[in-house]
């Protein structure tokens, strides 16, 4: 029946680029600031949070293992809960999401800096009990701050360039955030004499400047579209639900790949300050290598809307897949050397940067596809089902990170054995280009939904209407 629905649209000869309005390049790039406060919170966690468990809190590197991947599984099943509450909600004066996600940024900027803390005095039991109640007070914040702010890109505008466009705005949003904090964290801490004190202060410096971040995007979008369930006059049920999520094979292969592409960033990230520190034997090296890194990464991802539109955003993002996938692989041969390695990883990390950009434009069409599929439109839940990807990838770049370290015999702030230092090169290069290669074959054989098809999707929910679950062409 769908199929039928898209090539009526054909026939008409309706040109569903202009399906909707475009919205104004303030908006667009506006819409990357929440990524961008995002990332001073979210970043903060994914790539010192590690370190400060072993090296500063003195919990062990197996304990802070199962701390990441266990928290990371609770926060996966927290997404689907946030993702129904937002959907429930009625849209406002300010719109369905955005009220959510300014508010619950407020909070998260708040627990992100208790979550670098530790009290004096608790015995090692009652350190991992403290992280482990911090850290998931803290995910759950964050499922209710990212949820709305993730699905607000499917209410701006349904064009397929502004979408791109958007995608590229919210990835330097994220990749600029990672320069930043990548760049200034450690230098910031280092300036108090204790590095217990110099996390939490630090910490809080990035966590003001992700709520301006997420003000500006508030402020400065609005939700075009409207948010409501496009059946409204009936009643949902679980039933509906599970069809917008498990009909989706859009969604599904994207979940699949962002399994092993956010996994493949994060354990990069994660052991960035570990290599320096260990492998290259200066730890400050780490803001130096992280600004050649990202900041490349952010003027990589500025050609993804010109490859969008040449190549097209499944191919674009099969081809940097491959090229991190040649980059990270030779990165592992090679003799650890500076120079070459700072080459690599940079190569390696712009190449994951532009398919983890396009992800966003991709989220969006699957969310548009699941209501011209179904006949349900849920921007939340779809968005959860997503993020819960997200989460089992982060899940998973904390048991390989920590648990590299500990299966590798990690002893924190002594000198690591030839085999530590393997394991260590290991996680920041081999695992990435395997994770990246899988994520290739993924998105090539089982994502089915190109450009063309889309166009033509959108289309169709621009100018007809459902009815009883099936749809009317108008």
């Amino acid at each position: 029946m769908a199929e039928n629905v898209v090539n009526s649209a054909a026939e008409k000869n309706i040109d569903p680029q202009h399906a909707s309005n475009r919205i104004s390049i303030k908006e667009k790039v506006s819409y990357g600031f929440g990524d961008f406060g995002n990332g001073f919170m979210f970043d903060l966690g994914q790539a010192y949070l590690t370190n400060f468990y072993t090296d500063i809190a003195g919990i062990s590197a197996a304990a802070a293992a199962g701390i990441f991947s266990i928290t990371k599984i609770f926060d996966a099943f927290m997404d689907p809960l946030a993702g129904s509450i937002i959907d429930a909600r009625k849209p406002g004066k300010r719109g369905k999401f955005r009220p959510v996600m300014m508010i619950s940024s407020i909070l998260l900027a708040i627990m992100t800096v208790i979550t670098f803390t530790m009290p004096s005095g608790l015995s090692p039991t009652e350190k991992i009990i403290y992280a482990y109640a911090t850290y998931m007070a803290w995910g759950i914040l964050y499922s209710f701050t990212n949820v709305p702010y993730g699905s607000l890109a499917s209410v701006m505008t349904r064009n397929v360039e502004d979408r791109s466009f958007m995608a590229s705005t919210r990835q330097a949003g994220s990749i600029g955030a990672q320069l930043v904090t990548g760049v200034a964290f450690v230098p910031i801490m280092l300036m108090f004499p204790s590095t217990k004190i110099g996390y939490a202060i630090t910490a809080a410096i990035m966590a003001f400047i992700g709520i301006c971040g997420f003000f500006i995007c508030y402020i400065n979008t609005k939700e075009h579209i409207k948010a409501e369930n496009s059946r409204s006059k009936e009643r949902e049920t679980l039933k509906d639900y599970l069809r917008v999520v498990f009909t989706n094979r859009p969604l599904w292969s994207l979940i699949l790949m962002t399994l092993f592409t956010i996994s493949a960033m994060n354990t990069n990230n994660q052991m960035m300050i570990y290599f320096c520190k260990y492998n290259l034997g200066n730890i400050g090296l780490q803001p130096i290598i992280n600004f050649v890194m990202m900041g490349c990464s952010v003027a990589g991802i500025t050609l993804i809307p010109f490859l969008v539109r040449r190549f097209g955003k499944k191919r674009t993002a099969i081809g940097g897949l491959l090229i991190g996938v040649v980059a990270d692989g030779l990165n592992f041969i090679i003799p650890t050397n500076i120079y070459t390695f700072i080459i690599l990883v940079t190569i390696g990390y712009v190449a994951l940067a532009i398919p983890n950009g396009i992800t966003w434009a991709f989220v969006s069409d699957t969310i548009d596809y699941g209501h011209w599929h179904t006949g349900v439109r849920k921007e939340g839940i779809t968005y959860a089902a997503f993020n819960f990807s997200r989460k089992i990838a982060q899940s998973i770049a904390a048991l390989v990170s920590a648990g590299i370290l500990a299966a590798t015999g990690y002893v924190a702030n002594a000198h690591q054995t030839s085999t530590t230092l393997l394991g260590i090169k290991g996680a920041m290069t081999i695992y990435p280009a395997i994770a990246l290669l899988l994520a290739a074959v993924i998105i090539t054989f089982l994502y089915n939904l190109p450009d063309d098809k889309f166009k033509r999707i959108a289309s169709d929910l621009e100018n007809g209407r459902w009815e009883n679950g099936t749809f009317i062409q108008g």
